[in-house]
């Protein structure tokens, strides 16, 4: 099995949304999504895709996009990221997923040797937009689902965590997140959130153990990025 990562499809199948608002590279984005996935993505493989799935507001208008991801191959994690303001219940967004696709929130997933956890995390303190009277409320009740979804992994497996925000401010300072994917011995963690020139100042790499992965659809030009081969 080969594990790949791609998040921030924005997808609007059945709604008005199209992307190429926010540049040329977005043209024809969706297409794009698919084909490359087709041409990597084998029935067996598992693709996880950290948040922003679909521009819809509603549950029902989602389902658009939820098919499109199901008809393309491969098994699937997807978790909710900040503008999936569809999602609302995480029961009632598993009961319209296809097979072979599951919704992660504050739990974890396991698939073969491979357990999946995770949280939509927040701007982390020291970010340039991070106001304490406002945003440490939410970080700190994201560390606290983090730990969580980590705590209810099995001991054994290999252990991928999946963040619609980053795990660090833009000067890549420890936080609380990082600080649980060392204590619980996760190997990779991917990320999106981030588009255009958010994206250069990231973090990719090993640091402490941890292998940091930023998958935002645009940055990887559409392609699902294999993490690993198990």
């Amino acid at each position: 099995m080969r594990i790949f990562a791609i998040g921030d499809l924005h997808l609007s199948l059945s709604s008005d949304k199209p992307m190429d608002v926010f540049g040329s590279n977005w043209d024809n984005h969706s297409q794009r999504v698919a084909q490359a996935w087709k041409d990597a993505v084998e029935p067996n493989d598992l693709v996880l895709i950290p948040g922003d799935i679909s521009w819809a507001m509603q549950l029902k208008d989602a389902e658009a996009d939820i098919r499109f991801i199901g008809d393309l191959p491969g098994r699937k994690v997807i978790m909710r990221g900040n503008h999936d303001y569809w999602w609302n219940s995480v029961s009632k967004v598993r009961s319209i997923l296809p097979k072979d696709m599951w919704a992660l929130q504050n739990d974890a997933v396991e698939l073969e040797n491979v357990v999946i956890a995770g949280s939509r995390g927040w701007m982390c303190p020291g970010s340039v937009n991070f106001h304490e009277a406002e945003d440490q409320k939410i970080y700190d009740r994201e560390v606290s689902r983090l730990g969580l979804s980590l705590s209810s992994m099995p001991k054994n497996g290999l252990r991928i965590v999946m963040m619609h925000y980053p795990p660090f401010n833009e000067r890549r300072q420890p936080s609380g997140f990082t600080e649980l994917f060392e204590k619980y011995g996760v190997k990779t963690v991917v990320y999106g959130h981030l588009h255009g020139k958010s994206c250069r100042n990231a973090f990719e790499g090993e640091r402490n153990g941890v292998e940091y992965i930023l998958c935002s659809a645009d940055h990887l030009e559409f392609n699902p990025k294999l993490i690993a081969e198990i």
